[in-house]
């Protein structure tokens, strides 16, 4: 009786095998660098927010919005407020906060958070200043 014990895969399978990875890979890797961009975005968010507790500071103690980083209580020049993604912070013209991004591999953009006062407090709404081509990479709300 003439019988063949199996001794492992053959070449056509492991190269089957090899294709398989090779497509997933290449789906995987855009999709993590685009999810990398987003979480280095959301840096520029949580600058922003120490800007934001700034901003309702002055608004509770003054009644009125700051006009600058000086009045908020902030640095004086945006510039010297920067992280490794953050190129500065701004407060300007009605309370508004830009925080600009600088994130390698893509080009800077702006989050600008605007206060509007009501009688419950402030409330801030969101928007990608500059280019509006880096929507992708900034929080759902900001997203205009």
């Amino acid at each position: 009786m003439n019988t063949r014990k199996n001794t492992g895969f053959t070449i056509i399978e492991l190269m089957i095998a090899v294709a398989i990875i090779g497509v997933l890979a290449a789906i995987a890797i855009p999709a993590y660098q685009n999810y990398i961009y987003r979480a280095k975005a959301s840096e520029a968010i949580s600058f922003a927010q120490a800007a934001q507790t700034a901003v309702a500071d002055y608004y509770q103690t003054n009644g009125s919005v700051p006009t600058t980083n000086q009045a908020a209580g902030l640095n004086a020049t945006g510039t010297n407020i920067t992280g490794t993604n953050v190129a500065g912070v701004t407060v300007g013209t009605g309370g508004a906060i830009t925080v600009t991004a600088s994130i390698s591999g893509i080009s800077q953009f702006g989050i600008t958070l605007s206060p509007t006062a009501t009688s419950s407090g402030i409330n801030w709404a969101c928007s990608v200043s500059t280019p509006a081509t880096n929507n992708a990479y900034v929080p759902a709300n900001c997203r205009s």
